[in-house]
């Protein structure tokens, strides 16, 4: 069996791969440019939603204090009258690309290593290519795609941005796949 150390090689290249490939992906002209929506009236929504100081979180509007309330003429009420939204407040700070792309990295190495461990451990020495493909990218796609899924059943993202975020995940499990198959140790 060939041990998780020996693969350091590609993990990191496929992390590297990804990286860049994430970084085209969503720096081009390409299929996320509509992603979010502006909000219509969005200096007077800023200005009515500055006065709160909301700190930065997540918040769920309305929000129940309970399942009893949830259920109550009142909530229902709330519910119907709207707005309902689900909302990341965010620090009042410049944002740093920095700081989100040094993360990304590091999931995408986490990623990576994580789909050389399941490989590693179900597929033998000397197995076919094609055995070594469908581990690696299986393992890779469930980490950079499955999970985006109960953004949308949970939280009513648009399937159309999950569609697209499953399909990047699909060319970064591709990739994944590729640098192990061509750097695995044979």
């Amino acid at each position: 069996m060939t041990g998780i150390f020996a693969l350091w090689l590609p993990i990191l290249l496929a992390s590297v791969l990804v990286f860049f490939a994430s970084s085209v992906i969503h720096m081009g002209p390409l299929w996320h440019k509509g992603d979010y929506s502006a909000v219509p009236n969005e200096t007077q929504v800023r200005d009515a939603l500055r006065q709160f100081a909301i700190p930065p979180g997540d918040y769920f509007l309305p929000r129940p204090a309970s399942s009893e309330d949830m259920k109550s003429p009142e909530f229902s009420q709330k519910v119907l009258e709207g707005p309902n939204i689900v909302m990341t407040v965010m620090p009042n700070a410049p944002w740093s690309m920095g700081r989100n792309l040094g993360l990304w990295f590091l999931y995408c190495i986490a990623a990576s290593i994580f789909a050389a461990y399941i490989t590693v451990h179900a597929v033998p020495a000397g197995v076919p290519y094609g055995e070594l493909l469908r581990f690696s990218s299986t393992t890779a796609f469930i980490a950079y795609a499955f999970a985006l899924w109960q953004m949308s059943i949970w939280y009513r993202r648009a399937w159309s941005v999950t569609l697209k975020a499953t399909l990047d995940g699909l060319i970064y499990a591709a990739i994944t796949a590729v640098t192990f198959g061509w750097l695995w140790p044979r």
